[in-house]
C-alpha cells in the first residue's frame, strides 16, 4: 500500500506543484483586485499558459493537475464549512430570509427555464444558477463535483458569474442611491443580489463612500454570509438526486459497463458536503473563535484558486469563448430576476 501512495505521489507531485505555483500570483492579484478575486485569476493565467505550454510538456502535469481540480477543491469545500457559524448567521440574518429565499429560487427558475428553452447544458445551467443566486464561485466550487461537472463547465460559469459580479459592484450603489434606497435597503440589496462575496464588499464599500457613516458594509456581509448556507440544502439535494439517477441507470443495466440492478453508493454520493456539514456544525457547536477559523477560511481560498488553475489549464479557451454567448445571456437574465425580486421583495416588506 505504501508503494501504492508513493507511486501516486510520484505521478501527482509535479500537477499538484504547477497549480501552486499559478495559485500563488494569482492569490497576490485577487489580494489587489478583490473585485476580480483570485480564482478569475488562476483560471486566467491557466488558460494562457495552456497555449503557450506544448502538449508534450504538459502531458507529465495531467494527473497532478486532474488531482487539485476535483480532491484539492473537495478538500477546499470541507475547510470552507469552518467558516460557517450556523447559529450567528441565522440569528443575525433572520430577517433577510424571505428575500434571501425569493431570490434563490428566482434564479434557479430561470436557469432551469432557460436550460430547456436556449438548450444550454444542464450541468452549466446548474452552476450559473447556483452561482447567481448563492455566493458566486464558492456555490460552484461546491455544486461542481457534486455534479461531476467537467473542467470546461466550470470555466465557463465561473467566467459568467465574474462579468456580472464586476458590473454590479460597478453599478448597484449609484442605481441604489437613484431608486432612493435606504442604508439598510442597500445593505440588503448588496447582501441578496451580488453574486461573490468580495463584489458585496467591493459595492457596500462604494455605498459607504457616497454616504458618510452608512456602515452598510458589516450588513451586507452578514446577509451575504445567510445566503451562503443555501449552499448546504442545495448541494444535498444535488447529491440525493444524482443518487437517484444512477440507481435508475444501474436499475436499467446503463451506466459504466455495469450489470444491471447494481448500484455503489461510494462512488456516487459526494461525501465531501458530509464533511463541509460536519465542520460547519463543530463551528457552531463549539463556537470556534476567529482566530480558529480565519487561517482555515483563508487556506480554503487559495485551496479553491489552486482548483481554477488547474481548471483553467485544462479549458480550451478558444471553445470558451465560441461557445459563451448562451451562458453568458443565462448569468444575465439570472442576474436581473435577482435584482429585481430583491428590490419587490423590500417593497412588498415596507423596507424601501
Amino acid at each position: 500500500m505504501h508503494m501504492e501512495l508513493l507511486k501516486d505521489f510520484k505521478g501527482m507531485w509535479r500537477g499538484v506543484l504547477f497549480a501552486l505555483v499559478v495559485a500563488v500570483p494569482a492569490w497576490l492579484l485577487g489580494k489587489q483586485f478583490e473585485v476580480i478575486g483570485g480564482p478569475v485569476f488562476a483560471i486566467l493565467i491557466g488558460m494562457v499558459l495552456a497555449l503557450v505550454v506544448p502538449e508534450a510538456a504538459g502531458e507529465p502535469l495531467q494527473k497532478g493537475i486532474k488531482f487539485t481540480s476535483k480532491k484539492i477543491l473537495q478538500y477546499a469545500v470541507i475547510l470552507l464549512g469552518f467558516g460557517l457559524n450556523l447559529a450567528q448567521i441565522a440569528q443575525v440574518g433572520a430577517t433577510s430570509l424571505p428575500i434571501i429565499v425569493s431570490t434563490i429560487a428566482t434564479s434557479l427558475i430561470v436557469a432551469f427555464i432557460l436550460c430547456r428553452a436556449l438548450k444550454i447544458p444542464s450541468k452549466i445551467s446548474t452552476l450559473i444558477g447556483v452561482g447567481s443566486s448563492i455566493c458566486g464561485g464558492s456555490a460552484i466550487a461546491a455544486t461542481a463535483p457534486v455534479i461531476d461537472a467537467d473542467d470546461e463547465e466550470i470555466a465557463q460559469s465561473i467566467s459568467v458569474i465574474f462579468l456580472f459580479n464586476v458590473i454590479a459592484a460597478l453599478v448597484f450603489p449609484t442605481l441604489g442611491g437613484m431608486l432612493g434606497l435606504t442604508n439598510e435597503g442597500f445593505g440588503l440589496f448588496a447582501g441578496t443580489a451580488v453574486n461573490d462575496t468580495s463584489s458585496v464588499t467591493a459595492a457596500a464599500a462604494a455605498w459607504d463612500g457616497m454616504h458618510p457613516g452608512a456602515n452598510t458594509l458589516d450588513a451586507a456581509t452578514i446577509v451575504k454570509l445567510t445566503r451562503t448556507l443555501a449552499i448546504i440544502p442545495i448541494t444535498l439535494a444535488l447529491a440525493f438526486w444524482q443518487v437517484r439517477q444512477a440507481k435508475r441507470a444501474a436499475a436499467a443495466g446503463e451506466g459504466s459497463g455495469q450489470a444491471a440492478g447494481t448500484f455503489d453508493l461510494k462512488k456516487i454520493f459526494p461525501f465531501f458536503i458530509v464533511f463541509f456539514v460536519l465542520a460547519s456544525v463543530i463551528t457552531t457547536v463549539f463556537a470556534l473563535p476567529t482566530d480558529i477559523t480565519a487561517p482555515i477560511k483563508e487556506l480554503s481560498k487559495f485551496f479553491i484558486i489552486m482548483a481554477m488553475a488547474a481548471i483553467g489549464f485544462n479549458t480550451n479557451i478558444v471553445k470558451l469563448v465560441r461557445t459563451g454567448g448562451k451562458p453568458i445571456l443565462m448569468g444575465l437574465a439570472c442576474w436581473i430576476a435577482i435584482a429585481a425580486v430583491s428590490l419587490g421583495m423590500q417593497h412588498v416588506l415596507g423596507i424601501w
